[in-house]
């Protein structure tokens, strides 16, 4: 049987193909579009999974969509009419979209399906949203049995739920309803500080270490009520999702001395500390509630799913205070996992299916799951277009040649095998270079993502390394944990907070500064043999050639874009950015042998950083 999972309509819409409870296929509508967080029906994404898993006329059983439109939209009016006669605005911005296009989810997707030549009557789920999250959370874990916390912004009503699986069931036990919403605080300080809502919420994670939490208690003074169960009440005075077009108003801003900062201007002391505030903030809500989901269940392990379980810092955190002796963190945590999430909803809930977990080994795949191109389309493409490259067939060999490369300080990047699911790069749609480089971080940065100087790069490194480089004892194959580097690694510790805060972005802190984040820590990704052997062959290379299993891995993509998908993609993206070398599955391409490139787009321009 075949069950297709869809997530559309609200930011990063995604579709997933399980088949007899397997994974087959899931995938990001915008690695197709080349519009970031995409939020129209995933086409191609759907089109994707279905020939991934081959699929044909009568070969689907069913589709489930993340989230039940009609009651998020009875949510949606019945907030309208509380607020009344304020936001009218933004009645008239939401209502015509619900009308139009959100409301008829149904019909799309049947005559899309139809459309594609499938049977117009395939049977449709619409499991609740955190159900969906909570799905994703546990049913592709290795647990057979935790507790699970899902965490975002809102789905219909549930902002938060605590939840239990055993086998093959899975029941929400309570849940934090609209507008009290832990994703929606986090958001709310997102936009205060002048990213964008629903993408910059891991810029302000990664600016908190740079800050002071000097503002924690009027957060909790003004802001929220903490129960010991991790419940809690927002004080809406202070913000303006209710019954405006901002996440915040003038109240808060009047609170956090003056109003929000403009997008692309200069980062003051201030948005610094705002960032650690509402970080240990986070991070204190996080603990409360994963105490609560230990003494309600009485469980050992727990999963988590939601946009707030990508924020890693407190992943690492509750890794760190052992509430639990076990934690599995969905790695499409957000929307675009809540198509996987329904679709298993719909496999063990609806169609009570069995399921089986060993303790050890997810279900993911290590979240390879999305299109993966042969070395005969790649040549037939580089061909095509008269790109020169190098062709070399043998695995080992390659590796070796990128480590060498790397050695010599290139930034490459890999385009190898299938795409990740979900936010992060886990080294097949990867830009790696060398951890041991005082200036790779400002490099790649500036020269290769386009992107804030003050964001940190993450490390990948061999599984069975993790311990050697930092205060980490389990695998972090998904990048969703932060861990300490190894105090014996780092250099500076005891003089880093006499240093002025803007020059310590400079400051070689450890052996390897360029993942070396300023408070010492690093979002780790540990790399195995058994889940990418390819990205394994490199980092073990680089091993055997430096002594060090360990590079910087991150997103290939440059700021505003999403990862890449193609081969066509990744050579874009090379040639409109100081990249050095490119992998394009067996073929290597030096960028200097590359004719020449006719976008003129001055990226380091379009981004402001000069």
């Amino acid at each position: 049987m075949n069950i297709l999972g869809i997530s559309a309509y609200y930011h990063d819409s995604a579709a997933a193909l399980i088949c007899d409870g397997r994974i087959v296929a899931a995938a990001q509508e915008e690695r197709f579009t080349r519009k970031k967080h995409d939020a129209n029906f995933p086409a191609n994404a759907v089109r994707y999974c279905l020939a991934a898993g081959g699929l044909k006329g009568s070969g689907l059983d069913g589709v489930a969509f993340y989230e039940k439109p009609l009651t998020k939209f009875g949510r949606i009016l019945e907030t309208f009419a509380g607020v009344a006669p304020r936001g009218v605005r933004s009645a008239l911005q939401a209502l015509p979209v619900w009308l139009k296009e959100k409301l008829w989810i149904p019909p799309a997707i049947s005559s899309f399906l139809q459309a594609e030549g499938f049977q117009a009557s395939v049977p449709l789920y619409f499991p609740e949203h955190h159900e969906s999250h909570a799905a994703s959370a546990f049913f592709p874990s290795p647990f057979q049995e935790a507790a699970i916390l899902t965490l975002d912004g809102v789905g219909e009503w549930a902002t938060s739920t605590l939840g239990e699986g055993r086998g093959a069931d899975l029941r929400i036990l309570q849940e934090l309803r609209f507008p009290h919403s832990l994703g929606l605080l986090y958001s709310a300080f997102t936009y205060f500080t002048g990213f964008k809502v629903n993408s910059g919420e891991y810029k302000l994670m990664g600016l908190a270490p740079y800050g002071q939490p000097r503002y924690i208690q009027q957060i909790r003074e003004h802001l929220l009520d903490l129960k010991d169960d991790g419940s809690f009440r927002l004080n809406m005075d202070y913000f303006g999702y209710l019954d405006g077009l901002t996440m915040t108003n003038a109240r808060f801003a009047e609170l956090f001395d003056g109003p929000p900062r403009s997008p692309e201007s200069e980062i003051t002391q201030r948005e610094m500390d705002l960032a650690a505030s509402i970080q240990v903030v986070t991070e204190d809500i996080v603990l409360h509630m994963a105490r609560h989901a230990r003494k309600v269940t009485g469980l050992r392990n727990l999963c988590l799913a939601g946009g707030v379980a990508l924020n890693c810092v407190a992943n690492g955190r509750l890794l760190r205070e052992k509430i639990f002796d076990h934690v599995w963190i969905q790695p499409a945590a957000g929307d675009a996992g809540g198509a996987l999430g329904a679709a298993f909803a719909v496999w063990h809930m609806a169609l009570h299916k069995p399921r089986t977990a060993d303790g050890l080994h997810d279900a993911m795949h290590g979240s390879y799951l999305g299109p993966e191109f042969s070395d005969d389309d790649i040549g037939a493409f580089l061909a095509t277009h008269g790109y020169p490259a190098e062709k070399i067939t043998d695995p080992a060999t390659r590796a070796t040649r990128i480590a060498e490369l790397i050695d010599q300080q290139h930034v490459i990047g890999l385009c190898q095998g299938r795409m990740e699911f979900g936010p992060r790069a886990l080294g097949n749609r990867s830009i790696i270079g060398d951890a041991r480089s005082p200036q790779m971080q400002s490099t790649m940065n500036l020269k290769i993502k386009y992107r804030e100087s003050f964001r940190p790069f993450a490390p990948a490194c061999l599984e069975e390394r993790v311990s050697d480089y930092f205060e980490l004892d389990q695998p972090s194959p998904y990048m969703l944990l932060v861990a300490q580097v190894r105090r014996d690694r780092c250099r500076g510790m005891d003089t880093a907070t006499t240093v002025p805060i803007r020059e310590r972005i400079n400051q070689v802190r450890s052996d390897v500064p360029a993942i070396t984040h300023v408070d010492y820590s690093a979002r780790v990704q540990t790399v195995s043999a058994d889940t990418n052997p390819e990205f394994y062959r490199i980092l073990k290379a680089f091993e055997a050639r430096t002594g060090y299993g360990i590079l910087i891995n991150t997103s290939y993509n440059v700021r505003g874009e999403p990862i890449i998908c193609s081969p066509q993609d990744a050579y874009r993206c090379f040639m409109r950015c100081e990249m050095d070398t490119l992998v394009l599955g067996a073929y290597i391409l030096d960028k200097r042998q590359q004719p020449p490139w006719q976008d003129k787009t001055d990226w380091r321009k379009e981004y402001a950083l000069d």
